[in-house]
């Protein structure tokens, strides 16, 4: 009998995906199911986009590229940074990689280890909390709190820090809860983390551009106080529709860039050439679809909210960023990821159970508004038909 190693044992997966898939059986017997469960742009990627990655085909960019990507692109994510913050990044210190996952899989292989403990967002994205398993570190769930508005609490995230802390993972605007942590918030915990300068951090802002009502995403990038432990992931796939392309970047610390570069090298060698060549165009081009599908977003996320507000046992807080409501559903009696299923299987709406994104997560769903309104008010409808006639078994 063929035995892998026990780490295996411990990783998890993405469930977003199996829900994904189930939903794509239902409709292939037949049944109309409208998909408010992955967490994917319903736009296209922009022509002008695709057509750079074309031309870069037809060029003959068929070879393999340097493992930290072509430097114009490197030049171009930091020359992007600088437009949008202000703030000087060496391109030197930027890497290109296969989509946001590949950062998040470098820096806790990096830090963690038996005996470690890395504190991540929870509820939050579970990858997060699989490979910190995988590795054998003590995950310590940083609770969102709805209160907060699905923020994180400076004072609470850093009364979990001890002696064998080694990473601390922030994401805002979050997934899947659409939290957005304000300003001042960040200020005391960039503060705070003075006393604890062992303790890396890992800063996941793949949402960045993507606010509402008026809030706006603080880039840790603005504190050099961190700046040499400080990683950052974002990328392409949700600003510019691109997820398909698999292609991201992060920003790395001197001191581990090297390391990094040599996990590329060990796993996947390169980023797809003429995907590069895309994400050139995307940074260097036109805006007005990033600010139009942000627009569209905004009105779903009006939509779903009203709606989901009018729901039997159902309460929503307005999410501040991304494209995921985190409505409240513990008073309808049913358990988050049973009402899920029975949703998918019974009523046609494909979401997802708190559950999936943590321990903090029973008693809500996440309801992606990456699909039409059109759709969103027939999710809406069937939702509130489910509960006002199926009680909890």
């Amino acid at each position: 009998m063929l035995q892998v190693v026990e780490s295996f044992g411990r990783i998890g997966e993405e469930n977003a995906f199996a829900v994904l898939a189930r939903a794509v059986e239902l409709e292939r017997q037949g049944k109309s199911v409208i998909s408010l469960g992955i967490g994917q742009p319903d736009f296209k990627t922009p022509p002008h986009i695709v057509e750079a990655a074309i031309k870069a085909l037809r060029d003959g960019h068929h070879g393999y590229t340097p493992a930290t990507g072509i430097l114009p692109l490197r030049e171009a994510v930091a020359a992007d940074i600088h437009k949008r913050h202000g703030l000087e990044v060496s391109p030197e210190l930027v890497m290109i990689v296969p989509g946001g996952k590949v950062t998040m899989f470098m820096a806790i292989l990096m830090f963690g280890e038996p005996g470690a403990e890395i504190i991540y967002p929870d509820p939050g994205f579970p990858i997060y909390r699989s490979m910190i398993e995988f590795t054998g570190a003590t995950p310590v769930a940083d609770h969102m709190r709805e209160k907060n508005g699905f923020a994180f609490s400076a004072e609470e995230t850093l009364k979990l820090i001890t002696p064998k802390t080694r990473l601390l993972i922030l994401n805002s605007p979050a997934n899947p809860t659409g939290g957005v942590t304000p300003k001042a918030e960040i200020d005391k915990l960039v503060a705070g983390l003075e006393k604890f300068p062992n303790v890396a951090i890992m800063s996941d802002e793949i949402y960045g551009q993507m606010t509402y009502d008026g809030f706006t995403h603080q880039t840790l990038l603005a504190y050099p106080q961190i700046r040499n432990r400080l990683i950052i992931l974002d990328g392409w796939s949700k600003t510019y529709a691109m997820t398909g392309w698999r292609l991201g970047y992060s920003i790395w610390p001197k001191p581990l860039y090297d390391a990094a570069r040599k996990l590329a090298v060990n796993s996947y060698s390169c980023v797809n050439a003429s995907a590069q060549f895309a994400g050139l165009a995307a940074l260097t081009g036109p805006q007005d679809s990033v600010a139009a599908m942000v627009e569209e977003f905004d009105r779903r996320r009006k939509l779903v909210v009203a709606g989901l507000n009018k729901l039997p046992g159902v309460s929503c807080v307005s999410p501040r960023g991304a494209f995921y409501a985190f409505p409240n559903v513990s008073k309808t009696g049913w358990k988050a990821k049973q009402l899920a299923s029975n949703l998918l299987e019974e009523a046609g709406v494909a979401c997802l159970g708190g559950p999936d994104f943590g321990i903090h997560g029973e008693g809500y769903l996440r309801i992606s508004y990456a699909n039409s309104a059109e759709n969103i008010q027939k999710a809406l409808e069937r939702m509130n038909e489910f509960l006002s006639t199926r009680k909890a078994a």
